[in-house]
């Protein structure tokens, strides 16, 4: 059994034998000289090389003695490869400090200090064993931050009086309790032999180590992306050596060199069973943070909703006061003037969701107990109700054999559309249950489907509890929240939309998102059948698409499905426009901004293509993948980044950045077993960095660019990813229990400026599943607060920690509903 350095021994214990005096003087004298010799060698040689011959229990023995340092080898790469490196180039020039200029004398000088410190303890026989509680717990690995006296400790600050001021994890998806005990003299005795044969082999990697031991801040602040190392850590850390335990786990939470990621946070686990300490410590601090609520409490919101229940589609009172429902206006957002700071109910018997890939097949029914579409789609093999299961064989209205063989049709009729290659990020318009944009994930092809709240009882939300991207939204009297010139194809399956009518302006917010070159695909009866109403359909469509100046690249049948299908292709320059005899529909004025798009009423115009080398349109993206790395070929070095640097750099930056953050700190650090998670949302993307980095797992993520924040949105979709804009301030169109995971770095510090924080987070709390993380980068005084309401609705810490006035929070939502309800009477209907 492996063993840490310092062993807890009872004095009294008479069974242990202690070494003898004279072979302690003589291990030492041995000891010493070699020392000394390694030193003169360190100082004379020009270089210092990393061992590379280690065996694993040398490392272990490592690891375990220098708990602060980051390594900088990874021997399972080979020993050369960087973990991280503070790099200048990926950072804004005044946002990388470390120590990197740390001289070799000091680094020589603080390792000879170490082995003298290593050398007394050893003398004195044991008698200065690690510090450590009678509960086992871990101790404080923070308190030398918390001395600056700057408030970036505020959290750990509160807990000093319930505990050792320990870091942690407590939940049971990936960690793993590596912390041992000896139980027998032998293995006390191969500890201390082990300790001294292997000394010099870690001081001889302790100069390279010291350069990089540094912890990184990742939080970014005041328009930087910021990874400030300490320049005192490898100080602070010879500090504790004598007063505090260092580390013990050699499998630690955050493998070689990931607290330079993140923080330095400790996670304890001892397998399913919770320690009587960690316990008591929970229930005390419960009991401290409800004292400190002042008087807030949650209650359960009653509405007509029930469990389903969407603020801003579900506001019954604006919508009995609407004028006209001509244009589908009750469907479309009408938030209240206060959002609810109430809790929605679970649905009665609500189970933890079906994983994906076996979720796009079957759901849980309890989860969505709705039955009406199976009734009304059942032969169309929509959805069916299967025992306790609600199953989806794939069908739709127009592929009631199977969203594959319609798929591959679409491909063989129009082979430019090249699934996954040329076209990458579609929208789906009217979207049913989504099994197309469903199936289309074995296309390597990201769909963004939309339908109509209960224009098909939970047709979205079935989408959703599949695991399938989709939001609930109508084609009305205002834009779809989405940039202009982004979809490399619009699809629409008998969605039943009047494309033809009123100047043909629905088809005309089509033409505004669709990428100049991309394809509309129509599947409907017009396109194949000869009824007068259908015929006449055709012939108004065929009309208006000419006057757009579309394409009809292709109208063929499947004979499978029995269903033909038209595909139309945007012009890439305006040539067909301005040889129009006739300008209908008219083209926009040239203030028209295409990308606006929040609250912005339809207009029957078009927008020009652009045609100039450095617009965004005027060129197709690179085929997928190369589009997600590489910065557009639009961005210019004259154009200053979110960050401060020139935004093809920035770009760069920012997905170095986040590829660190997700390899080396939250797919192993913060205790998420990623494989639970599927439907992933990023609150405030800049340029879809945190979205890229995940693109290796089998989740997608829903990219939400603020109303106030810089509009970076074209550049996820550039890159082949999609998202939308939104106001936190508001409810987001989804139903309850839509997502598994919603990050959020530095959303809450803005927002709580201009909204009710508890409203927020109360809807925070609405669109994520029970048992669903949230993980939150943000300022320390705004993550205490949010730790008070979470803790509050009864959610499950598993991670926070501050550091120089920066904290990260990672809490998992529990299944608890309060017992007071809230009426609320604009959503009665």
């Amino acid at each position: 059994m492996a063993l840490g350095k310092y062993t807890r021994i009872d004095n009294n214990n008479n069974n242990i034998r202690r070494p003898s005096s004279s072979y302690c003087s003589t291990v030492t004298i041995v000891v010493f000289v070699g020392l000394c010799l390694v030193g003169i060698w360190m100082m004379t040689s020009s270089s210092i090389v990393p061992v590379q011959n280690v065996d694993e229990a040398a490392q272990e023995k490592k690891t375990e003695t220098k708990e602060q340092v980051t390594q900088v080898t990874s021997e399972t790469n080979g020993g050369s490869t960087r973990q991280f490196e503070d790099n200048p180039g990926d950072l804004p020039d005044d946002a990388t400090k470390g120590d990197a200029n740390v001289s070799l004398a000091q680094s020589q000088s603080n390792a000879n200090a170490e082995e003298n410190q290593e050398k007394t303890e050893e003398k004195t026989d044991g008698s200065n064993e690690e510090t450590k509680s009678d509960d086992g717990s871990k101790p404080q690995v923070q308190n030398e931050e918390s001395k600056s006296g700057d408030g970036s400790s505020k959290i750990e600050d509160k807990r000093s009086d319930l505990d050792a001021g320990e870091t942690k994890s407590e939940g049971n998806d990936s960690v793993e309790n590596s912390t041992e005990k000896p139980d027998s003299e032998e293995s006390s005795k191969k500890s201390e032999s082990d300790d001294k044969e292997k000394k010099s082999d870690s001081d001889d990697n302790g100069t390279k180590s010291d350069e990089n031991s540094s912890e990184s801040n990742e939080g970014k602040a005041d328009g930087q992306i910021e990874e400030k190392a300490d320049q005192n850590d490898n100080k602070e850390s010879e500090k504790t050596e004598d007063g505090q335990a260092k580390n013990q786990s050699s499998n630690e939470v955050f493998p070689s060199g990931a607290q330079s990621e993140l923080f330095s946070e400790t996670i304890i686990q001892n397998g399913s069973f919770a320690t009587q300490a960690t316990e008591s410590k929970n229930e005390k601090w419960s009991q401290l943070s409800s004292k400190e609520q002042t008087g807030f409490s949650w209650r359960a919101c009653n509405s007509t909703a029930g469990p389903d229940f969407v603020p801003c589609l579900d506001n019954w009172q604006a919508i009995k006061n609407l004028r006209s429902t001509k244009h589908y206006q009750h469907r479309e957002r009408h938030c209240p003037e206060q959002p609810p700071t109430c809790l929605v109910p679970l649905p009665e018997g609500y189970k933890r969701p079906i994983e994906w890939p076996k979720s796009r097949e079957k759901v849980w029914y309890s989860n969505v107990p709705h039955t009406k579409l199976a009734e009304i789609k059942g032969h169309q093999n929509w959805v069916k109700v299967t025992g306790e299961y609600l199953t989806f064989p794939g069908g739709g209205t127009q592929f009631k054999h199977g969203a594959l063989h319609y798929i591959d049709f679409i491909q063989e009729s129009v082979s430019d559309i090249a699934w996954g290659k040329r076209s990458r990020v579609i929208l789906d318009v009217g979207c049913g249950v989504a099994s197309f944009g469903g199936f289309l994930f074995d296309r390597d092809v990201l769909t963004m489907s939309f339908a109509p709240k209960d224009e098909h009882e939970a047709q979205v939300q079935f989408a959703l509890e599949r695991g399938i991207p989709a939001i609930s939204a109508v084609m009305g009297t205002q834009r779809l929240p989405f940039p202009g010139r982004v979809f490399d194809v619009v699809h629409c399956a008998r969605c039943r939309v009047p494309w033809h009518i009123e100047g043909g302006k629905l088809l005309l917010e089509l033409n505004r998102v669709l990428r100049p070159g991309g394809f509309f695909v129509w599947s409907a009866t017009p396109v194949y059948q000869k009824l007068a109403e259908d015929a006449a359909i055709w012939q108004a469509m065929s009309e208006l698409t000419k006057a757009m100046c579309w394409e009809l690249v292709n109208k063929t049948k499947d004979t499978v499905n029995n269903v033909g299908v038209a595909t139309y292709r945007k012009p890439t320059s305006n040539e067909c426009y301005e040889k129009r005899s006739k300008q209908e529909p008219p083209l926009c004025a040239e203030s028209d901004d295409p990308n606006a798009a929040w609250s912005v009423p339809l207009q029957a115009c078009m927008h020009k293509v652009p045609v100039d080398a450095s617009e965004r349109g005027s060129r197709w993206p690179e085929q997928w993948p190369a589009r997600l790395e590489k910065s557009p070929y639009w961005l210019s070095s004259s154009q200053v980044g979110v960050y401060g640097k020139p935004v093809p750099e920035d770009f760069t930056a920012d997905y170095d950045h986040w590829k660190r953050v997700v390899t080396k700190s939250y797919l192993n650090g913060i205790g998420i077993n990623w494989s639970s998670v599927r439907s992933v949302m990023d609150m405030r993307a800049v340029y879809g960095g945190f979205a890229a980095a995940l693109r290796d797992l089998n989740v997608w993520v829903m990219n939400i660019v603020p109303i106030d924040s810089p509009d970076t949105l074209p550049i996820i979709y550039e890159r082949g990813l999609f998202g939308l804009y939104h106001d936190w301030c508001e409810s987001f169109s989804t139903y309850p229990r839509s997502y598994d995971l919603l990050h959020a770095d530095h959303v809450f510090s803005k927002l709580k400026k201009r909204c009710n924080l508890a409203a927020v987070v109360a809807e925070v709390d609405r669109i994520l599943r029970p048992e669903g993380k949230l993980i939150v980068r943000d300022e320390v005084e705004t993550i205490t607060e949010l730790e008070k309401l979470v803790r509050s609705m009864q959610w499950e810490l598993r991670m926070t920690y501050s550091k120089d006035k920066e904290g990260l929070l990672c809490v998992q939502k529990s299944m608890w509903r309060p017992q007071e309800v809230e009426t609320l009477t604009y959503a009665i209907a």
